[in-house]
């Protein structure tokens, strides 16, 4: 029976209720609705509790944005102490403590180059608002005829009509045609190189970055920027570009006076083993969006950082009418600011990338095991990000209707492992304080659930 705000509601009712009233994103209603699904009631650590009491490891730290584990106390105690003060007040021309000192926090952790924070609440936001701003911030500056933005095949942004538009997953964005604005798109890195050089790889990188300067050669007084997922194409199947890409994109669009949206949602707060993957090729781009981790998977804020230059373009008398024409009515919310604050505090007090490096290398060396199993078609890891690509033993991929990566994961919650796959690529994308121990219970549990779904199979 489950318990909220006094009233007890049975299983079998809130099974009725999600199946009646309940639309969930990315998901086919019809096939939804004729399946038993989980519904959670709580969380402990690593672990997921359904209101049938079953015990699950969130092997996806709920859609990638858990860090430190549910029902942390640290992170707990510091939403206490703030719902106490205040849970919301207006940034539209006033401002809050935890918003202020979060934003201090975050350009202190971030590359040097990026001094200013804009919030909001989820990672589509923040790069619909660094799409906007770029465009502002040549507007402002008068030059009216950039229009473009450069972007790669197979990226995923999010879901609103900006960042769809520089998006290029053909299942999420092929409805979406009509009403969005034109781009320049280079092939996704990872996808090019294993066509035509078997891996990412140095002479495929340089390929990649001459067509990229092909295309600004051609129309960088009409280029805004370039946007790009930082490291890897995670929503696209976990697709890790050539070592040295972000780097050589951030030299050219410098060279041709471009600007550089690095989305860091997905990989940021530790994900790649470094708090931010840009780190790892010392980029320093003219926008950053992060989202996800930012508050320990906790509550949705996000938050879009940009340099000092961008931000003295808006400035102006109030007459000019050159600021930032865009908010949203919780941005830098009180609640979401401080439970991100504490999650930087837990990041620092709990050594938490240090303790990380371990379990990448052990993670590392177990994914090779997975090379014996005759459907593994491709393993893709970056840091603490793995993306198991299953197919046919003959290479040709499982028809889509078939949903093969959601039977393995639905297979893998016999033995309390919660997995959500992107098509038939099974991600793991665990919560950064997992243990040794659990890793392997998650790694065992994938690799039997595939044996047991596959097997037979040709």
């Amino acid at each position: 029976m489950a318990l909220l705000f006094g009233e007890e509601i049975n299983p079998e009712t809130l099974e009725r209720w999600d199946k009646e009233y309940f639309w969930h994103p990315f998901t086919q209603m019809k096939v939804y609705r004729e399946e038993d699904n989980l519904i959670f009631e709580r969380g402990e650590g690593v672990y997921l509790y359904d209101i049938k009491g079953n015990k699950y490891i969130d092997a996806i730290s709920s859609l990638w944005c858990n860090v430190h584990g549910h029902n942390h106390p640290r992170l707990n105690n510091a939403l206490l102490k703030q719902v106490c003060k205040v849970a919301h007040t207006t940034t539209l021309g006033s401002s809050n403590v935890p918003a202020i000192v979060l934003a201090k926090r975050l350009v202190d952790i971030t590359p040097p180059c990026l001094t200013k924070v804009f919030y909001s609440e989820d990672g589509a936001e923040a790069n619909e608002i660094a799409l906007k701003m770029a465009y502002h911030y040549f507007y402002n500056r008068g030059e009216k005829d950039r229009k473009y933005f450069i972007t790669l095949s197979n990226a995923y942004h999010g879901d609103t009509i900006g960042a769809v538009s520089v998006g290029g997953i053909e299942i999420f964005h092929e409805a979406y045609k009509p009403l969005l604005f034109k781009t320049f798109k280079l092939p996704s890195p990872y996808l090019f190189c294993k066509e035509k050089y078997g891996e990412p790889n140095e002479e495929c990188k340089q390929e990649l970055l001459r067509m990229l300067k092909d295309i600004l050669e051609k129309y960088h007084k009409e280029v805004i920027g370039i946007t790009l997922e930082s490291g890897i194409q995670a929503a696209a199947g976990m697709l890790p570009y050539p070592k040295g890409f972000m780097k050589g994109v951030e030299s050219l669009a410098k060279e041709y006076g471009v600007l550089l949206i690095v989305d860091e949602v997905a990989t940021g707060f530790g994900r790649t083993g470094t708090m931010f993957y840009i780190e790892q090729e010392k980029v320093c781009p003219d926008f950053m969006t992060l989202g996800k981790g930012i508050t320990g998977g906790y509550l949705p804020l996000a938050a879009t950082l940009t340099t000092e230059e961008i931000f003295e373009a808006f400035l102006g008398e109030f007459g000019e009418a050159k600021h930032f024409y865009h908010g949203h009515t919780y941005t830098g919310n009180n609640l979401a600011c401080a439970v991100a604050i504490e999650n930087l505090n837990i990041f620092r007090d709990e050594n938490t990338l240090t303790h990380l490096r371990p379990k990448i290398k052990h993670l590392s060396k177990r994914l090779e095991e997975f090379w014996n199993l005759p459907w593994v078609y491709d393993i893709r890891q970056l840091g603490f990000m793995v993306g198991i690509e299953l197919r046919k033993p003959n290479g040709e991929p499982f028809p889509y209707g078939d949903r093969i990566g959601f039977k393995v994961a639905y297979k893998a919650r016999e033995r309390g492992v919660f997995l959500r796959p992107l098509g038939d690529v099974m991600v793991l994308m665990m919560p950064l304080v997992i243990k040794i121990e659990e890793i392997d219970y998650v790694l065992d549990t994938l690799k039997w659930a595939i044996e047991e779904t596959l097997k037979g199979s040709s």
